[in-house]
């Protein structure tokens, strides 16, 4: 990098934790707890403990990577330093789904939830303010992004707390006849398949924990601080969902009660706490959805302006960090303008699209573990090294290969159509580089 940094001030600990349980979009256990309820047979935050299990794996990875070197990039830079810059710039362009579709999704919910608030402004212009503003946010030093996701976090966990006391208050006239029960884990059905199917839909609401090590050059000592916040964060995470999946879990102990379980969020807030209630959850997960816009949009940002300050983009562009600003502008800006198509897509489609990029990420950074560590560096001498560079990331990749199953066809074929495109980049400037080359001699 060259010498400006991203930014001046640098990000504690606590900062860029917030950053990622705000990427996380915590509330989203309430959007996906119908589907995945029905799924698993009323045992959701079961199948939370698989999902948070398979992801603490791949965020070991993600840690252990992040403490040898202070490079940001996510599973792109990893990749690229463990299995050379080939296979770094395949995984970097695969994971540009991940991380450029999520800004989108953000924009596309929050202009679902306005214009149900809001029915007489049209759902577009909904989503142009709120991507709109997101990127204007993005904009400015990332301090500004980190207090706000803080508000933005904060008043919904608030929220979550209210609504976990209303389902205590109302037990034994409603679901399950007492707090004190296991039933949420084991409610008699001891059926395995069901519960990875749910746990490989739950995976992807821990998107977040790998995004921070986007923010290492933006970070207080980045090798201690950002392994620690990759771990933090996941478990976190997994705290909040599995608490509120379970409380939602004793007070709808099946599906019967809801006339859309796809759509379920609106209903559990009605019930548990009448329309008053119902009004203001709305208000906090568009708050919710808003911290997450502004937390994805700035790890996508900076993996755009890391890959284009290797060269892989315009370096003068995308490589380039404004003087006055202290961010990258343009990637900020592009991200932004990718955000305003969310205007003309619907979320399955988008959603679908997400899950390729992320699975290819996890997967390299598990295969790059065990590329830097037991391959090229030879620890393997001694149960310790057999156990940290080969057991846990292929015990990691097995959990993966669940999701892959599961893996919509509709995403395939798109991700399989970007690989195409990046294959064809990548040819084309090897090509160019070349023709260079051969100029000059």
């Amino acid at each position: 990098m060259d010498n400006r940094s991203i930014n001046i001030r640098k990000l504690t600990l606590a900062q860029v934790i917030i950053v990622g349980i705000a990427y996380m979009t915590p509330m989203t256990v309430f959007d996906t707890f119908g589907i995945v309820s029905d799924i698993t047979n009323g045992r959701v935050p079961l199948a939370y403990l698989f999902a948070l299990f398979a992801m603490l794996l791949t965020a070991f990875s993600y840690a252990r990577l992040s403490q040898q070197t202070e490079r940001p990039g996510s599973a792109y830079t990893y990749t690229a330093e463990s299995c050379g810059n080939s296979a770094g710039f395949f995984v970097g362009w695969c994971s540009l789904l991940d991380y450029i579709l999520l800004p989108l999704i953000n924009a596309l919910l929050a202009g679902i939830y306005l214009h149900a608030l809001m029915p007489a402004i049209p759902y577009a212009a909904w989503v142009f303010v709120a991507a709109g503003l997101v990127t204007l946010v993005n904009c400015f030093r990332i301090h500004i992004l980190a207090n706000l996701s803080l508000l933005f976090v904060f008043v919904p966990l608030i929220l979550l707390v209210v609504f976990i006391y209303l389902v205590i208050s109302g037990i034994g006239s409603n679901g399950y006849e007492h707090v004190l029960t296991l039933k949420p884990l084991f409610n008699g059905d001891t059926s395995i398949v069901p519960l990875i199917t749910g746990a490989s839909i739950l995976c992807f609401s821990f998107l977040g924990f790998d995004a921070v090590t986007t923010l290492s050059h933006e970070t207080k000592d980045p090798k201690k601080t950002i392994p620690r916040a990759v771990m933090l964060t996941t478990l976190l995470g997994g705290f909040i969902f599995i608490s509120a999946s379970w409380f939602i879990q004793l007070y709808f102990p099946d599906n019967a009660r809801f006339k859309d379980p796809e759509a379920a969020l609106p209903e559990i807030a009605l019930y548990v706490g009448g329309a008053l209630f119902q009004a203001l959850f709305l208000v906090g997960q568009i708050m919710n959805t808003v911290a997450s816009g502004l937390a994805s949009h700035a790890s996508a940002a900076r993996l755009i302006h890391i890959m284009g300050r290797d060269g892989i983009f315009h370096k003068g562009i995308f490589g380039s960090v404004n003087h006055k600003l202290g961010t990258p502008l343009y990637s900020v800006l592009t991200i932004g303008m990718v955000s305003m198509t969310a205007m003309f897509l619907d979320l399955s489609t988008v959603l679908n699209l997400i899950s390729f990029g992320a699975l290819i990420a996890f997967t390299a950074v598990n295969f790059s573990v065990f590329m830097k560590f037991y391959i090229h560096e030879k620890q393997r001498s001694g149960f310790k090294s057999f156990f940290l560079n080969l057991f846990l990331p292929a015990l990691s990749v097995l959990s993966l290969v669940a999701m892959w199953l599961n893996l919509e066809s509709s995403a395939l074929h798109f991700g399989l159509g970007w690989l195409t495109v990046g294959i064809v980049l990548f040819v084309y400037k090897k090509v160019r580089k070349q023709s260079i080359v051969l100029s000059n001699a």
